[in-house]
């Protein structure tokens, strides 16, 4: 059962299989390969994939994993249309699609708001990277939208361009190979809106950067700047259109491609990086390091007559500093208190160059994603659930494999076991939860080879660490034989020395070979140790800590170390990357896509069976296949299986009134099913085989032409006598309603009660589209007609009253105290100001407040104009009074006159010794809604003596 139909009800329910996929299996294959005959062979899996794949149906089944063979070419099967025709359906309910697993993965994480992650594997140059691009359109267009949600979601999208044009190449298998791996998260809201994203990288090919096999490139972005630049960018980076021109651009001859529009992906990059944020200091200083690298590729060093490197008359010298000259040709060695400049010899020089192109490109590609980063970042700290996209490189095979693709191929193993745990353990939950006995699948653990490479202080990985830091000269070859001396005796490793003779005429001496879960894989040890250190040396990084251009001070920090301290070999980071990603994925849930490729030339139509076969192998699809059939073929819940085929049965049919369970053990026993064929759990039938499941589905089809044809046959046979009832009734009915129009004027009789009726729901029929949307709206309500005149006077106030109570439930603190303040305002000047019509709209403020504000700046609570009455004479003088947190104040304009605190106000004004006698001051007695009006009131007995 798959992990999907296992935790998601949605709509009627969940199903494992859909009608599509019974009813068509005859025409093309099976859509779930769990529904071939489990004694079928891998032979017949290939069939059906190549039967679908010959109609363009390029998606299939297993459970929940969904393969995609790659058709190379268009298929109309991607617009939104078909996004549309795939939102909230269930998982089985239309054909398989990417969209399907998509849509699905993100119902399931609204629903049960937890996480997801989905998997893409394959080989170079199956689809992997397409299939990512498809999943994130159809996030786009398919969840919530608002212009924030766009502006995350234009980022995420455009953050692709990005990275291909950084981290993917043309290599011989693929011309857009992506050259590292990618896990990025889409973050989710609790109403399913895209607020946020981030991506983890790994492993990138940084020997690329410096060379490159026949038919292969470097980095897309080299060739785009260099072809798509305009005339005065290049002229301020000293560059030449010409690919050719450059060292680290022409070493595979293939500098031109006709599928790669460099001109065109250069506009596409350049567009991208201002959607994702990047202002144009950055873009200037990230193309001047693009241009850096290619300059430093083309500096050439001579021997002088000692046989030390020097530079020669590069013009490529000019646009390197003088410092970094110096530092290329020679090594700063310390010596105790002093510092010793060791001349390199050409070799030594050509690596110190090649390894500062190749750490200024990788840092700098690090930097990009934290940039991108940066920019899709969700400010909001509210719980988020996550889809994670695992876009990782596939089991590479080539005729000559280097240390990239050890690294490549050890990732591979990790995520097959990882694959295989998941895959067991959510197979194993639902038999547990159903109270289903838990039959053992027999598979390939593939530990052994995983143990074999990153087992600490005996696996390859510690060997070739020890021999990166082992003092003396250790080269390729000492590490060769230490690996013979550790591994010699296990089954899965093999050299040149230990083999037998029939496989040592397959094995060069600087050779060794691995038995993967996929298959043999030879790897040749040159270069093992150089590209294990990727050292660089400490002088050269000191340069670059000096340069102007802003990304390289953020790459070369001048707190990394003083370099006494080794750093971490690649092979030793990218096992803990490997850990930490692993522990990211168990903690989700996991959806799969397993892309493949029809054939090794690109062609469009074309199956290659064997290709597509050791593919199948070692993508461990014919593992899964075992594990999603470990006992039953099929399972459903029981008001599904009963909804179908109920017809199947008289028990059953047409209602059954009792618990679903008991109606479906009636079905399962009167179609005869055998005690070895199904069981029964707690919520769900299992079938075992999957020949019982198409007997059934044969059964409903006939079961369903023969009720088609008696329905049909009973509705005309109905029709024929029935007609002049119909006939007569609907005559009944119009005259009915033309005498209830005609008296509608009149008191309630049985004549027109019914047109009455009629009246009074189409008025309000109307009146429910028509409501008014404001308090303000005077003029939208509906006329009534006389009959509903009292009632819809009374649905007017009430509709008022419920407007009215929903704008004063929306105000916020803030507004409803500026509204009091107005209340306030209206109560002290209404008839007493000439400009009070005009000022009412404004929150209060009379400016002779603000004259005495600097008295107590930002601790005036209140403030209020009052009058002084003189004893003698009574004349009036104007005065302010003034309520702050501790007292209360009288002020003339900005002169204090007298205050008194609120500890003193015991009693009336004899007891504070302020004579009755002295003129007082007027305060406001209606002053009721702010939230000092306990104050006024008290004060309001006291005269208050100047």
């Amino acid at each position: 059962m798959c992990d999907h139909c296992r935790r998601r009800q949605l709509g009627s329910g969940t199903r494992c299989v859909g009608e599509g996929a019974l009813t068509a299996r005859d025409k093309v294959g099976v859509q779930d390969l769990v529904l071939l005959d489990a004694h079928k062979s891998e032979g017949a899996v290939l069939d059906n994939l190549k039967t679908r794949f010959s109609v363009d149906l390029i998606y299939t089944y297993i459970g929940t994993l969904l393969i995609s063979v790659n058709p190379y070419k268009e298929l109309d099967i991607y617009s939104k249309k078909h996004m549309d025709l795939y939102m909230g359906v269930n998982f089985y309910e239309l054909p398989p699609h990417i969209y399907a697993l998509a849509d699905n993965a993100y119902q399931t994480m609204l629903t049960e708001a937890n996480n997801h992650f989905i998997l893409i594997s394959g080989e170079s140059g199956a689809g992997k990277t397409e299939t990512t691009k498809k999943i994130l359109q159809y996030y786009a267009v398919s969840c919530p939208s608002s212009a924030l949600l766009d502006t995350v979601r234009d980022r995420m999208l455009m953050s692709n361009p990005v990275l291909e044009a950084f981290g993917n190449a043309k290599t011989l298998k693929n011309d857009n190979s992506s050259r590292f791996g990618k896990y990025m998260d889409i973050q989710f809201d609790s109403q399913g809106d895209a607020v946020g994203g981030h991506i983890l990288s790994y492993l990138l090919e940084k020997s690329r950067v410096v060379h490159q096999n026949h038919g292969e490139r470097n980095f897309h972005i080299f060739y785009q700047l260099v072809e798509g630049a305009d005339e005065d960018l290049l002229r301020q980076l000293g560059l030449e259109r010409d690919t050719e021109y450059y060292n680290y651009l022409a070493q595979g001859e293939c500098t031109s491609m006709k599928t790669i529009n460099d001109k065109n992906d250069w506009q596409t990059v350049k567009n991208a990086l201002t959607v994702i944020h990047f202002d144009d200091s950055d873009i200037e200083h990230l193309f001047g390091i693009i241009a850096s690298v290619l300059h430093l590729g083309n500096i050439y060093f001579d021997r002088d007559f000692k046989g030390f490197a020097v530079l020669n008359s590069s013009p490529e010298l000019r646009w390197v500093s003088k410092v970094l000259t110096k530092a290329l040709s020679y090594r700063k060695i310390e010596a105790k208190a002093e510092e010793v400049l060791c001349p390199f010899t050409v070799d030594h020089a050509i690596y110190a160059r090649d390894a500062l192109a190749k750490a200024i490109y990788g840092r700098t590609f690090t930097w990009v994603v934290n940039h991108i980063n940066e920019s899709l970042e969700n400010q909001d700290p509210a719980r988020k659930t996550v889809i994670g996209l695992l876009d990782i490189y596939g089991f590479e095979v080539f005729y000559v494999n280097s240390f990239e693709q050890f690294c490549i191929n050890y990732c591979n193993e990790k995520l097959q076991q990882l694959f295989i745990q998941l895959t067991l353990k959510a197979e194993q939950e639902e038999y547990e939860a159903e109270g289903i006995e838990w039959e053992p699948v027999q598979f390939f653990n593939n530990k052994i080879i995983c143990d074999l490479v990153d087992e600490k202080h005996r696996g390859i990985i510690s060997v070739l660490d020890e021999e990166c830091m082992r003092p003396g000269d250790s080269t390729d070859l000492t590490f060769l034989e230490k690996l013979e001396e550790k591994m010699g005796h296990h089954p899965h490793f093999v050299t040149h020395r230990l083999a037998n003779k029939k496989t040592r005429k397959t094995l060069e001496r600087g050779d060794f070979r691995l038995l993967h879960y996929a298959g043999e894989v030879t790897y040749c040890v040159v270069g093992f140790i150089d590209k294990n250190n990727d050292l660089l040396y400490r002088h050269i990084k000191e340069v670059m800590q000096q340069s102007k251009n802003s990304i390289v001070q953020q790459c070369f920090l001048p707190d990394e170390g003083d370099g006494r301290r080794r750093p971490e070999t690649v092979a030793t980071q990218f096992r803990s990357s490997l850990q930490e990603l692993t522990e990211i994925l168990m903690a989700k849930e996991a959806w799969y896509v397993r892309c493949l490729k029809s054939n090794d030339n690109k062609n469009s139509g074309k199956f290659d069976d064997a290709l597509v076969k050791h593919q199948v192998k070692y993508l461990g699809l014919m593992e899964h296949l075992r594990v999603r059939r470990a006992g039953f073929a099929y399972r459903r819940r029981y008001e599904d299986f009963l909804k179908r085929y109920k017809p199947l049965c008289p028990h059953t049919w047409p209602h059954w009134r009792g618990v679903p369970s008991e109606g479906v053990e009636k079905l399962v026993q009167h179609l005869g099913y055998q005690p070895d064929e199904y069981k029964m759990g707690r919520t769900k039938i299992f079938i075992r085989y999957a020949r019982t499941l198409f007997a059934t589905e044969d059964a409903y089809e006939i079961c369903k032409h023969e009720l088609g044809a008696g329905l049909v046959a009973f509705t005309l046979r109905g029709t024929l006598v029935n007609l002049h009832l119909i006939c007569f009734c609907f005559y009944l009915l119009f005259y009915r309603f033309i005498k209830g129009y005609i008296t509608r004027g009149q008191a309630k009789t049985t004549d027109n009660s019914e047109y009455l009726a009629f009246v009074r729901q189409s008025y309000l029929m109307r009146l429910r589209d028509n409501l008014p949307k404001t308090v303000l709206d005077k003029n939208t309500w509906l006329s009534p007609p006389p009959v509903m005149t009292e009632a819809s006077e009374i649905l007017r106030r009430l509709h008022l009253r419920w407007m009215v109570r929903k704008y004063v439930r929306g105000l916020t603190p803030q507004r409803k105290a500026q509204l009091q303040i107005k209340v306030v305002t209206s109560a002290i000047f209404k008839g007493k100001k000439d400009s009070y019509p005009q000022s009412v709209a404004m929150p209060f403020m009379d400016t002779r407040i603000s004259k005495c504000y600097h008295l107590y700046p930002n601790i005036i609570i209140y403030s209020v104009p009052v009058v002084k009455y003189d004893r003698n004479g009574f004349k009036p003088r104007p005065r302010q009074l003034l309520l702050t947190q501790a007292a209360v104040h009288l002020a003339e304009e900005a002169k204090l006159k007298q205050s008194i605190s609120y500890a003193a106000l015991k009693g009336d004004s004899q007891r504070h010794g302020v004579p009755a006698t002295q003129c007082t001051c007027w305060v406001p007695r209606h002053f009721s809604t702010h939230h000092t009006t306990s104050i006024f009131i008290s004060l309001w007995p006291f005269h208050l003596g100047l």
